[in-house]
C-alpha cells in the first residue's frame, strides 16, 4: 500500500505545480485496447513500417497489430524477456530472455517461428539494432557487459562476439551508427561510451544532477542523449561531444524509458505521468504531463504516425513478501497517446 500511496504522491506533485506552467494540451490518451493474456511486460518495440508492437511478456512476447489492437502472433520459449530488436531486412527479430544462464531468441518476422537461441549471460536486457555497424547489441545487467553480434548469425550453432566490458550494471543503450555506443550504467549513475572498433570504454559521463539512469535516447542531429533517471528523478540533456549537462528537468517516479519524436521528447513514468519535453529559444522545458494508467513505465513510438503506445495493467496491492504492486490476471492493455 506505500508504494501505491508513493504513485499517487507524484502524480499529485507532478499537478501541484512544482513544474513550470504547463502549455495548452496537445498530447493525451487517445486510446485504450484490452489484450489479456499471462505474464507481465517491459520493452515495447515498433515497428513504424508494419505497424506492428512487439511486446515482452517474461515468458513470450506478442506481436501486435496497432491499428486493429489484434495479436498477430506469440513468440513463446522465454524464461524472463525484456526487449525485442528486430531487422527487416534479413527478417529477423531477436529477444533478449534473461532467465536462468541468459540467451536471445532469433524468430521469423513474417511467421513468428522461433529460428534458434543464442547463449549470451545472465540477466540480458536491452537490445538493439544498430543499422550503421549492421550488428545486433544487447547487455547484461548481471554480467556488466555489452554483447554484440551479426543479425545474419547461424541461429543454431551461432556464438556472439566476445562481450565488452562495462565496469557496472547496463541498463539502456543507444547507438550513433558511426561506431559508438552509449550506455546507461545504473549502479555508477554515469553513462558509458563504447567504441565499437576498439571494443573498449572510452569515457564515462556522470549524469549528475540525476541518478540511477535507466531510459536513454540519442538524437544524432543535435549531438545530444536524453536520460531518464530515478533517483533523484530527472531527465538530463547531455551532449554526446563531450558528456556536458546541457538541462536537466523533473519528471515523474518509475521512469523507465525515453524516446524522441520530432523536436518532443518524452519521459514514460510508472507513477502515471507521461512528461513531454520541448525546445524552446534554445532552453528545454516541460511542455505537457499526460496523465496516464499506473504502470505505463515502457513505451515505443511509431515515428511515420507520430504515436506513442505503452503497456501496463491493472494494479493491485503488492501481494505478501511483494514490494511491487502487482497486475490483475488478463488486464494487460496497451495505451495509445496522440497529438490532438
Amino acid at each position: 500500500m506505500r508504494i501505491l500511496q508513493t504513485i499517487m504522491l507524484s502524480i499529485a506533485v507532478l499537478a501541484s505545480g512544482s513544474m513550470p506552467a504547463l502549455a495548452q494540451a496537445k498530447w493525451d490518451v487517445t486510446k485504450t485496447v484490452h489484450i489479456g493474456g499471462e505474464g507481465a511486460w517491459d520493452y515495447l518495440t515498433v515497428d513504424s513500417h508494419t505497424h506492428r508492437l512487439y511486446v515482452t511478456r517474461s515468458t513470450h512476447t506478442m506481436i501486435i497489430d496497432s491499428a486493429s489492437g489484434n495479436v498477430l502472433g506469440d513468440v513463446p520459449g522465454q524464461k524472463r524477456s525484456h526487449g525485442t530488436a528486430i531487422v527487416p531486412a534479413l527478417g529477423r527479430g531477436f529477444i533478449t530472455d534473461g532467465g536462468g544462464d541468459g540467451a536471445i531468441l532469433i524468430f521469423n518476422l513474417k511467421t513468428y517461428a522461433v529460428l534458434g537461441k543464442l547463449a549470451t549471460m545472465p540477466d540480458s536486457d536491452g537490445i538493439i539494432y544498430d543499422e550503421g555497424q549492421k550488428l545486433v547489441l544487447a547487455v547484461s545487467g548481471d554480467g556488466n557487459k555489452l554483447m554484440t553480434f551479426k543479425p545474419d548469425i547461424d541461429p543454431v550453432n551461432g556464438k556472439i562476439d566476445a562481450p565488452i566490458e562495462l565496469g557496472g550494471a547496463p541498463e539502456f543503450l543507444a547507438a550513433d551508427g558511426a561506431g559508438k555506443v552509449y550506455i546507461n550504467l545504473e549502479d555508477k549513475d554515469v553513462v558509458a561510451v563504447v567504441d565499437l572498433k576498439t571494443r573498449k570504454v572510452i569515457a564515462r559521463w556522470p549524469v549528475a544532477p540525476g541518478g540511477h539512469p535507466v531510459g536513454l535516447a540519442l538524437d544524432k542531429k543535435n549531438h545530444l542523449l536524453f536520460i531518464g533517471c530515478r533517483n533523484p528523478q530527472k531527465l538530463i540533456v547531455m551532449s554526446t561531444d563531450d558528456g556536458k549537462i546541457v538541462a536537466d528537468l523533473p519528471i515523474g517516479a518509475g521512469v523507465d524509458a525515453v524516446k524522441t519524436d520530432g523536436d518532443q521528447v518524452f519521459a514514460s513514468c510508472g507513477d502515471g505521468s507521461l512528461i513531454v519535453i520541448g525546445r524552446k529559444d534554445g532552453k528545454f522545458e516541460v511542455e505537457e504531463v499526460v496523465k496516464t494508467p499506473l504502470g505505463a513505465r515502457t513505451m515505443g513510438v511509431d515515428h511515420s504516425t507520430h504515436t506513442i503506445y505503452l503497456p501496463t495493467a491493472e494494479l493491485q496491492p503488492p501481494a505478501p513478501g511483494q514490494r511491487r504492486p502487482t497486475p490483475k490476471p488478463d488486464t494487460f492493455m496497451i495505451v495509445e497517446v496522440g497529438q490532438k
